[in-house]
C-alpha cells in the first residue's frame, strides 16, 4: 500500500495539533509557551490515538484483505489490467480488486452457462439422430420376429433395411467419435508432402458409382496432375471425402459437381462446386455447427449424420486453415481451403 497506518496518522496528528494550536492561539490570557505545550501534547495524543486505531482496526485488516486479493489476481485475475487508484484511498483499490473479480467471476458464470446450453442443445441432438435409425432397425427386426421371418422374400427385405439402419447408426456413431477425438486433440495431425490432385482423384473414384446413380456428373480438373501440398493425408481426405458427398447429395439430377485448384505461389486452393439448390445466406454462417441442417426434414432424406462439415471445419483448423463457402440460390454452391505447398511441389516445373 502507497501510505502506512504510521504515515497517516503522522499527517492527522499534525492537522489536528495545528487545529488545536490556532484555536488556543485566539485566547489572549494564553502565554506562547502554553500553545507550543498544548500543541506538543495535542500532536502526541493525537498521533498515539489515531495510530492504535489505524493500525490495530483498520489498516491491519486491510492489509489481509489487500494481501488475499494479490493471491487472487496472480491466480486468476492476472489477464485484467491492474487499475489505479488514489494513493489515499487503499479502500477504493481493495473494492476495485473486488469488482475485477467479480467481473470475471460473472464472465464466467455466463460461459458456463453457454456450455450447460450447447450441452443440453447437443445431447438432444443425438438422442434424436440415434433414435432415428435404432427405431427403424428395431421396427423391422420386430416385424421378422412377429412372423414375416418365415416369408423368404419378405426376410430378406427387411433384414437389408434393419441392416441399412444400423450401417447409418455405425456411421453417425464414428462421426462422433471422430469429431470428439479431433476436439479434445486425442488424434494428432501427421504432416507430410502429399499430392492433392492424387487424393481428389482417388475420392472421385469413390464416389463415381453414386454419382452415376443419380445421374451427376463428377470431374475433376486441373492443369497439372501432380499438386503437393504439406497435410495430413488421411485428415484432408476426410475433408474431400465429406465435401464431395455433400455435394453429389444435394445436387439434383443431370447437375454437376467440380473439384478445381487454385495454385498459388504460397498456398493451394481447393474448389468443390455443384450445381444444386443453394444455400441460404442466413445458414451460411451456421453450416459448419455440429448437426445443424438448413432444411431438417430434406437433409434427413438425403443421408448424411449432420457432422460432415463439423469435421471438415475441425481438420481445417488443425492445418491452421479453414473452409469457406459461397453459395446462389438455384445455382449452386462453392465450397474451398487453402492448404501449404510443400516445398518439393513441381507442379510450376510442368511435371505431369
Amino acid at each position: 500500500m502507497v501510505y502506512s497506518a504510521r504515515t497517516l496518522a503522522l499527517l492527522l496528528a499534525v492537522s489536528v495539533a495545528s487545529v488545536t494550536a490556532l484555536f488556543i492561539s485566539l485566547v489572549e490570557s494564553v502565554s506562547r509557551e502554553a500553545v507550543i505545550v498544548a500543541t506538543v501534547i495535542s500532536f502526541s495524543a493525537s498521533y498515539l490515538l489515531i495510530f492504535i486505531v489505524l493500525e490495530f482496526l483498520v489498516f491491519r485488516e486491510i492489509n489481509k484483505i489487500y494481501k488475499m486479493m494479490e493471491k487472487l489476481r496472480k491466480k486468476e485475475l492476472s489477464n485484467i489490467a491492474k487499475e489505479k487508484s488514489g494513493a489515499l484511498n487503499p479502500l477504493q483499490k481493495i473494492n476495485e480488486e473486488i469488482h475485477q473479480f467479480a467481473t470475471l467471476k460473472q464472465k464466467e458464470i455466463d460461459e458456463l452457462k453457454k456450455l450447460e446450453a450447447f450441452r443440453k442443445e447437443f445431447i438432444a441432438d443425438v438422442s434424436h439422430e440415434l433414435k432415428t435409425p435404432i427405431f427403424a432397425a428395431q421396427g423391422f427386426v420386430h416385424t421378422l420376429l412377429d412372423g414375416a421371418v418365415n416369408d423368404k422374400n419378405v426376410r430378406n427385405k427387411f433384414l437389408k433395411k434393419a441392416a441399412k439402419s444400423l450401417d447409418g447408426l455405425d456411421v453417425l456413431v464414428q462421426d462422433l467419435l471422430t469429431l470428439s477425438q479431433i476436439e479434445t486433440g486425442d488424434i494428432k495431425m501427421r504432416f507430410e508432402p502429399i499430392d492433392m490432385y492424387k487424393l481428389c482423384a482417388e475420392v472421385v473414384d469413390q464416389f463415381e458409382e453414386k454419382a452415376e446413380k443419380k445421374d451427376v456428373k463428377l470431374k475433376l480438373i486441373a492443369d497439372h496432375h501432380k499438386i503437393q501440398v504439406y497435410a495430413d493425408w488421411q485428415r484432408i481426405t476426410q475433408v474431400v471425402t465429406n465435401l464431395v458427398s455433400n455435394a453429389i447429395s444435394y445436387t439434383p439430377e443431370g447437375g454437376a459437381v467440380t473439384i478445381t485448384f487454385d495454385v498459388g505461389k504460397k498456398n493451394v486452393t481447393t474448389f468443390v462446386s455443384d450445381t444444386g439448390e443453394g444455400i441460404p445466406s442466413q445458414h451460411l454462417n451456421r453450416i459448419f455447427e455440429r448437426f445443424y441442417r438448413v432444411d431438417k426434414s430434406r437433409s434427413r432424406e438425403k443421408g448424411g449424420t449432420g457432422l460432415g462439415l463439423a469435421i471438415v471445419k475441425h481438420i481445417l483448423e488443425g492445418h491452421n486453415s479453414k473452409a469457406e463457402v459461397q453459395s446462389v440460390m438455384g445455382e449452386g454452391s462453392t465450397f474451398s481451403f487453402k492448404l501449404p505447398r510443400s516445398r518439393h511441389d513441381g507442379s510450376d516445373s510442368g511435371e505431369v
